[in-house]
């Protein structure tokens, strides 16, 4: 206690929090808050947006929904029946024991195949070991769900939206313009897919999904003080990457594990706030450790100077805020705004081209918009097919940007979504994500324990923070990128599980 009375930081903290909380103007912001929730609250647009949709309501009890469950639990079928059928034997087996046991956590495994994603060097890499890895984890839940009644790969707790987005994804391969470029696409497709399921299906308390989470923290952790290594020590300018002309001064952007500065930084915008919320959830030690990898994390997305995942990380932070408590938002603002004068003078001039015309990265992806217009008006119904390479090959029968070069992707997940799926898989893919979010905010406001609602509250605003990156970046051109994005949708839905099953109970 003497410590924090002594504290100027802490006493201005406290100040501003009871300023936020007892002024007047935090009560007229609360008399207004309360006058546009009574407005809108009966309003005809908010119960649109809000209710649940005949499609959504329909979908548990819907023969689609047992349909499709049942063929996708095939695997568990076959292993229950089997397991059943000679239980003696497989009682007696040390070895099989071993793996329903190992089955068992297949939550911690999941965890473990992010921290190993994470943590491994880029030129080590391959795609292939993600989806092996993840097709590996499917058959260790299903071995473990032999003999675990009741345990099964729960589809249904994904809604209809996911199963529509994932007929797209497969009608896509089907009449891409190149089936064999398509098809590597297609795996990391399934890939994320396989993430989403494992999360929401094999976790069944909180403490699990915290070990899952804090095993993928750990990943972006060990990355992120790479990332400050390489900042220390200096990595080379790569003009592409920055255009010295407005970043006069700026140092070579640092990339940790992932090959571009984009990729880390995106990385580090999704799983950021998720360490917020251990942070709130740890004990004493667990708060250290989780101070410790915060900080490693916010130094490491600085020196990416990567201006889209600021952008990102800021709002995620901003949307943790104002689900857990809106008073602490003009807090964090004020002091994000008195922090200004104090950021590195070649942070503090890169935040000044934001929007700047004169950069010639966004000058670049404008030229790609335009360009991918051409494309647009020729595919915007069928698309051309999975992947940027497929993309890549059907932009070179258009003219060029005015570099003489050719883009390799649309610089926007929504537009290379729509080029590569067509009109149809993009609305899937948008309803799958307002979907998603409005679910999470529903369970975050009946979530009983804090710990979900502040899991929930993290996991909800880094996906906001990734889907305003989306704007500006196609976020999934570097995979693992993309199986981290699903892998943060999988825990919004693990959150939604547990609130729904505590509801049952």
């Amino acid at each position: 206690m003497s410590i924090t009375k002594s504290s100027l930081f802490l006493r201005l903290l406290l100040a501003l929090w009871h300023a936020g909380t007892y002024s007047a103007p935090a009560r007229f912001c609360r008399w207004l808050e309360g006058g546009v929730r009574r407005a809108f609250s009966g309003s005809a647009l908010w119960r649109f947006a809000w209710r649940e949709g005949a499609v959504s309501r329909a979908w548990g009890k819907s023969l689609s929904c047992r349909l499709f469950t049942a063929l996708i639990n095939i695997p568990c079928a076959l292993a229950k029946a089997i397991y059943k059928a000679g239980r003696r034997v497989w009682e007696a087996s040390l070895f099989v024991r071993l793996l329903l046991a190992l089955g068992g956590v297949s939550f911690f495994f999941l965890g473990l195949f992010m921290l190993g994603m994470l943590s491994v060097p880029h030129g080590m890499w391959d795609n292939t070991y993600a989806l092996l890895g993840a097709v590996a984890l499917t058959a260790l839940f299903v071995a473990g769900s032999a003999a675990r009644r009741g345990w099964r790969l729960e589809l249904d707790e994904l809604g209809p939206y996911m199963v529509l987005y994932m007929a797209c994804i497969c009608i896509a391969l089907a009449g891409s313009l190149s089936t064999s470029l398509s098809m590597r696409f297609f795996a990391f497709h399934v890939t994320g897919f396989l993430l989403v399921l494992l999360a929401v299906s094999s976790v069944r308390k909180y403490e699990q999904l915290q070990l899952m989470v804090s095993l993928a923290v750990v990943g972006i952790s060990i990355a992120a003080l790479y990332g400050c290594y390489q900042a220390y020590i200096g990595v080379d300018i790569v003009p592409s990457q920055q255009d010295m002309t407005v970043n006069a001064g700026m140092p070579g952007r640092v990339y940790s594990f992932f090959d571009n500065p984009n990729n880390f930084a995106e990385q580090l915008a999704m799983l950021l706030p998720l360490n917020f919320a251990l942070f709130l959830n740890c004990r004493w030690r667990g708060k250290v450790l989780s101070l410790i990898s915060l900080g490693l994390g916010l130094v490491a997305i600085g020196a990416t100077y990567g201006r889209a995942s600021w952008i990102g990380l800021a709002l995620a932070v901003v949307v943790f805020l104002a689900l857990l408590d809106w008073r602490w938002v003009p807090v964090i603002l004020v002091l994000g705004v008195a922090a200004i004068p104090f950021l590195p003078e070649t942070i503090y001039n890169r935040i000044l081209t934001i929007g700047n015309s004169e950069d010639s990265s966004i000058q670049y992806r404008f030229t790609i918009y335009d360009t991918t217009a051409n494309l647009m008006e020729d595919y915007w119904v069928r698309g051309v097919g999975l992947g940027s390479d497929v993309m890549k090959q059907v932009f070179q029968t258009y003219p060029t940007n005015f570099d003489g070069s050719y883009p390799i992707h649309t610089h926007n997940n929504y537009l290379q979504m729509w080029g590569e799926t067509g009109i149809w898989g993009i609305l899937s893919f948008l309803g799958l994500l307002l979907w998603q979010l409005k679910r999470g905010v529903k369970a975050f406001l009946a979530a009983p324990d804090r710990r979900v609602k502040r899991m929930l509250a993290a996991a909800i605003g880094a996906f906001c923070g990734i889907l305003v990156i989306g704007l500006a970046e196609y976020t999934w051109f570097y995979p693992r990128n993309m199986f981290t994005y699903w892998f943060l949708f999988g825990v919004i839905a693990a959150g939604v599980k547990l609130t729904r099953t505590t509801e049952r109970s």
